[in-house]
């Protein structure tokens, strides 16, 4: 729905916060173009900015201790009434919203799947198929968690930037890595789909809460942008990140640990699998549980979130509580 005419007339401009990343930047174009081609006489200037995540690039993210490390900044630009609406890659966006915020959208999903790029020298191989004590390289304790309990002859280590950064660190003569982990995602919309050797089934790794999918924050007070963003939502996408979302807030996780999902749809049954483990892959937590979804929107939301919920007291019931305790300390 779009706004009325008398809001046309005081809201042709509708300001965009982002990251200044190449990939946020290129997030940040999808959702301007969906807007301009909805709302062609509005305005839709991008204001991008710096995040914590961008900045402290020494320290791996899990030791930063900072939940909003990538939001932060852009909230508050949002709140201080800087922009109208933030665009999130929404695997960065914390499951509780500073108090006054909405999920206003939350747009069509890429393969939310990890890959693996190897080095040139390692392009014919798999991960279970690299020589012993091979690294591999990634900033997910989630990732390093699941991969050394599959493949316990591979060493890991750190590796920050923005996904042409970490590419270039794979690719350089003295580069220490055979590979690196990123999300399919990320890397097809920066077109460098093509490095992508090795895409890791839900077996090997469950991907990150919501990874792949665009989410479009704004002010809870501002009706006219609810309004405005209400036709980007993908539903399917939306109903399917509410549950994953849902388990990681009962959990009380933040994005720099441990927890895995994985969802799909069968006809009106939404499958949702979870998983806690420790970082070094040793103790694992893991369950799965479905639930059927109402055609009614609000009510599908709702389920959605029922079902992260059971998943996760599933995995509380398995020791998620002390395994998380762990890593947080």
């Amino acid at each position: 729905m779009a706004p009325s005419e008398d809001t046309k007339q005081n809201a042709l401009t509708v300001t965009l916060g982002t990251r200044k990343s190449q990939l946020a930047m290129v997030q940040t174009y999808q959702v301007q173009a969906a807007l301009q081609k909805l709302y062609p006489t509005y305005h839709f200037p991008i204001l991008p900015m710096s995040t914590t995540g961008d900045k402290v690039l020494d320290v791996a993210l899990s030791k930063i201790g900072e939940k909003s490390l990538f939001t932060k900044e852009l909230e508050v630009a949002l709140s201080d009434r800087k922009v109208d609406l933030v665009v999130h890659s929404l695997k960065d966006l914390p499951t509780t919203l500073p108090e006054g915020m909405l999920l206003g959208a939350v747009m069509e999903r890429e393969n939310p799947h990890d890959a693996v790029c190897f080095n040139e020298k390692y392009k014919d191989y798999t991960l279970d198929k690299l020589p012993e004590g091979s690294v591999i390289g990634t900033s997910s304790v989630r990732r390093i968690a699941q991969l050394k309990r599959r493949f316990p002859h591979l060493e890991f280590k750190d590796v920050r930037g923005n996904l042409n950064t970490r590419l270039a660190k794979l690719d350089a003569n003295d580069s220490p890595y055979a590979g690196i982990v990123l999300a399919v995602a990320g890397l097809t919309r920066i077109n460098q789909g093509h490095r992508i050797s090795q895409v890791l089934d839900p077996s090997l790794s469950l991907h990150a809460v919501s990874q792949g999918a665009l989410g479009v924050e704004c002010r809870l007070d501002d009706t006219n942008i609810i309004k405005l963003l209400e036709p980007l939502n993908h539903y399917e996408t939306r109903i399917r990140c509410m549950g994953e979302r849902s388990l990681m807030r009962t959990l009380e996780g933040g994005c720099s640990v441990p927890i895995g999902v994985n969802t799909r749809f069968e006809g009106r049954i939404l499958h949702l699998r979870g998983l806690v483990a420790s970082v070094d892959g040793t103790q694992v937590a893991e369950d799965d549980a479905e639930i059927e979804i109402p055609a009614d929107s609000k009510e599908a939301e709702q389920c959605a979130e029922q079902l992260g919920i059971m998943v996760a007291q599933k995995l509380l019931d398995q020791g998620a509580r002390q395994i998380l305790d762990q890593i947080q300390h």
